[in-house]
């Protein structure tokens, strides 16, 4: 047997494959693929303080290697997901990691605050990086200023495990990751959606009603590891990588670059089976390779 279990502060994972806010919806609407519970974690759809319509359609664009999606953080809100969504989701046994959003610092707070009063939360991922939102969420993922700000507010809001969900669409990543450790981050997920665009030529008009969206799934995943790569040797806290995973290859090179633990997103709307499946490859892959501890894989990059 090998050891895949991993911790961020607190939190203890069975192992570090978990699924990302917005591919996974909240999790129970995958119990009929496998047994959720086996999951390191489920990082449920962003919430924010006030119902969200999200954007006008099309707001989804494919690409040959991965998808556009502008869907801006359709959600019915706080109140919403403590009153319904929070009771079909505790009894889960697995993390309930919950990711939160907004527009204002106050609203973020007021966000976390709430999902702060649920024992069976057991985790925040502070979104400042969706650049579907034109208000708010890239000024705050972009600015080393505003990260601070957001991650310190929100950090005096709650004293679960808090994870900062970073922008890639930045200059200096590095510089961003500090930012919010410095704040009381306990960890950061790195990275979020690049920002992109598809146009219909026979149109000659973009594809989304936004015109642009987050690109996510294979195209990303080289930068998503240099950036991994890049913040692990400039942060002492833990590093949750995603950005187009797709095998038990793309998990272990993650960990080499410096992840304890990993997010399913694209992958999860090909394979709804997948995140379950890259656990049980995880094991044979360290099996075949003699390695006991997934801890050895963490930062192994020689």
């Amino acid at each position: 047997m090998v050891n895949i279990g991993v911790n961020i502060k607190d939190l203890k994972l069975k192992n570090p494959i978990l699924t990302a806010s917005g591919t996974f919806g909240y999790g129970y609407e995958y119990s009929d693929f496998f047994d959720i519970s086996q999951l390191g974690g489920i990082i449920v759809k962003a919430t924010t303080a006030e119902p969200r319509e999200g954007n006008p359609y099309p707001r989804i664009a494919e690409t040959p290697m991965g998808m556009i999606n502008a869907v801006g953080l359709q959600n019915k809100g706080i109140n919403y997901f403590v009153s319904d969504i929070y009771n079909k989701i505790k009894n889960i046994d697995t993390n309930i990691i919950a990711n939160v959003s907004g527009s204002t610092v106050e609203a973020c707070v007021e966000v976390a605050r709430r999902m702060n009063e649920l024992d069976k939360i057991a985790a925040i991922e502070l979104n400042i990086s969706c650049p579907n939102v034109k208000e708010g969420g890239m000024a705050f993922g972009t600015s080393v200023r505003e990260a601070y700000r957001i991650t310190a507010s929100v950090r005096n809001a709650c004293n679960k495990t808090l994870l900062v969900k970073l922008s890639p669409n930045v200059t200096d990543i590095a510089e961003i990751a500090m930012a919010v450790e410095s704040a009381g981050a306990d960890a950061i997920s790195l990275v979020n959606t690049f920002l992109a665009m598809a146009i219909d030529v026979e149109k000659r008009k973009p594809v989304l009603s936004t015109v642009t969206g987050g690109l996510s799934g294979p195209a990303i995943k080289p930068i998503a590891l240099r950036m991994v790569w890049q913040v692990y040797k400039a942060v002492r806290i833990p590093i949750v990588g995603l950005g187009g995973i797709m095998s038990v290859t793309d998990v272990v090179e993650f960990l080499l670059a410096g992840a304890t633990a990993v997010q399913i997103g694209t992958a999860n709307f090909i394979n709804p089976k997948i995140s379950f499946q890259l656990i049980q490859e995880l094991q044979e892959f360290m099996d075949a390779h003699g390695v006991k501890d997934v801890h050895e894989l963490i930062g192994g990059l020689r």
